[in-house]
């Protein structure tokens, strides 16, 4: 069986509630009614098993049920030891163990994170004493120690909670941590194969103008751009170009167009799935366009994951309103 603090304090509870029961049952004289003596430790016994066993497992906190019992438990304890001892026996070593046992079931009500019930335990343990031996007596005799004891429960339990919520709060900031790099570690990856796939579709071409030393002719020049587009493509956007978007912008440009790709995360938080959709309504879009110039911007927004503009040639060059394409692809599938 695996050790936990659960298993020690709760062990630590009976162990002590056996000690408070012995120390009841060690007479120096028979008491005047001895039956109830014998029923206030039966009482005590089976209050501090219930409160410091039963449902421990599931949950930390003791039951509703639980705590009314043990502060009835707590006043009928005293009452009925006190009833059945004389009257010059009250203060004897075996006539005051209530004060210890009661005030145990205020720490296991403490423990049992029904601090308001513990602490009415000790009023009620105090109310009790001071009525049956007098307060002077009674703190002599235990009852600053059940106190003490109660106080150092409190903290304890305050300290736990606060460890808990501690530990719970840095292993969520180690999950983010481990999630983050991952992230990363994916993205520059996706980063790398995307450049590795735009120089091996460029490479011929630079290397000619290497070659050449930039002496082209115009339809090594058209070329050469065209290489330099998709290059730029690939830095710049590549999470938001499919095979189909690829095409696209290549034909856009083979007919003279401007094409700007501008990846700014808008993906970067969506399921692929969901960055598959956007990609074919974005090649969808590229396909049917005619304009001049046009911009695919992939903005971080709570609605919008991709804004493509297209602009007539005029629109360079003037300052005439020349917006002849807007189209907005939404974050989410609106037919879901």
């Amino acid at each position: 069986m695996k050790l936990t603090v659960r298993i020690v304090a709760t062990a630590l509870a009976l162990v002590f509630g056996l000690y408070f029961a012995a120390r009841a049952l060690w007479w120096t004289s028979l008491p005047a009614q001895p039956l109830l003596v014998l029923l206030s430790v039966l009482i005590f016994l089976l209050t501090i098993s219930a409160i410091a066993v039963v449902g421990a497992r599931r949950r930390a906190q003791l039951s509703r049920w639980g705590a009314v019992g043990a502060l009835i438990a707590s006043a009928a304890i005293p009452e009925l030891t006190n009833l059945g001892l004389a009257h010059a026996a009250l203060r004897a070593p075996y006539a005051t163990w209530y004060i210890g046992s009661v005030g145990l079931i205020g720490v296991v009500c403490i423990v049992r994170r029904r601090p308001s019930v513990g602490w009415a335990v000790l009023a009620v343990l105090t109310l009790s004493s001071t009525a049956w031996i007098g307060l002077p007596d009674a703190l002599g005799l235990g009852l600053v120690g059940s106190a003490v004891w109660m106080v150092i429960a409190q903290l304890l339990v305050g300290f736990w909670g606060r460890a808990i919520r501690d530990t719970d709060r840095l292993a969520q900031i180690q999950q983010a941590a481990s999630a983050w790099q991952a992230t990363q570690t994916v993205r520059r990856r996706e980063r790398r194969e995307r450049v590795q796939y735009a120089l091996h579709v460029a490479g011929p071409s630079l290397s000619l103008v290497i070659e050449r030393r930039g002496e082209l002719s115009p339809a090594e020049r058209r070329i050469a751009h065209l290489a330099e587009g998709r290059l730029r493509d690939e830095i710049r956007g590549g999470d938001l170009l499919n095979e189909r978007a690829r095409e696209a912008i290549e034909v856009a440009r083979a007919r003279g167009a401007s094409v700007t790709v501008f990846d700014d995360g808008g993906l970067d938080d969506l399921d692929e799935h969901e960055k598959a959709r956007i990609r074919e309504e974005l090649a969808d879009v590229l396909v049917d366009s005619s304009s001049a110039r046009l911009i695919i911007r992939a903005p971080k927004d709570e609605r919008i994951a991709v804004t493509v503009v297209g602009r007539s040639a005029a629109g360079e060059s003037s300052d005439e309103d020349s917006v002849e394409l807007w189209r907005e692809i939404p974050r989410k599938d609106p037919a879901r």
